[in-house]
C-alpha cells in the first residue's frame, strides 16, 4: 500500500470518527448543548470547546476528503472523456457525488453550531 493510499485511508477514518463523535454529541447530550446566548451563560467551557472543535474538524476533514475524491474522480473522468465524449453527463454525476462529501461535513458542522446558539 502506498503512502498516498495510507494517508487517504487515515483521513477518511478520521473524518468518519469526527462525524460519528459530532453526531453522538448531538444525540446523547442535548442538555450539554442546550440553547444559550453566549459561552459564559451557564454552559460548561469544555462543552463549547469540544463542540467547536467537532464542528471545525468535520468541515475541514470533509473538505480534505472531498478535494482528494474530486481530484481522483476528475482525473479519471477526463481520461474517459478523451476516449468517449458522450459520457460527459454520466461522469459529471460522479464528480458531483465526490463534491457532496464536503457538503455533508458542512451540514454536520451547522447542526453542531445550531445546538450551541
Amino acid at each position: 500500500m502506498t503512502h498516498v493510499n495510507r494517508f487517504v485511508l487515515a483521513a477518511l477514518a478520521l473524518t468518519l470518527a469526527v462525524a460519528v463523535a459530532g453526531s453522538a454529541l448531538l444525540v446523547a447530550a442535548p442538555g450539554v448543548l442546550a440553547a444559550t446566548p453566549s459561552p459564559g451563560s451557564g454552559l460548561p467551557a469544555d462543552a463549547w470547546g469540544l463542540a467547536l472543535l467537532a464542528a471545525s474538524l468535520s468541515t475541514a476533514l470533509a473538505a480534505i476528503g472531498a478535494g482528494y475524491a474530486v481530484a481522483k474522480v476528475g482525473a479519471a473522468a477526463i481520461g474517459a472523456l478523451a476516449e468517449r465524449p458522450e459520457l460527459f453527463g454520466r461522469l459529471l454525476i460522479f464528480v458531483g457525488l465526490a463534491e457532496g462529501i464536503a457538503i455533508y461535513g458542512l451540514i454536520v458542522s451547522i447542526l453542531i453550531l445550531n445546538k450551541l446558539v
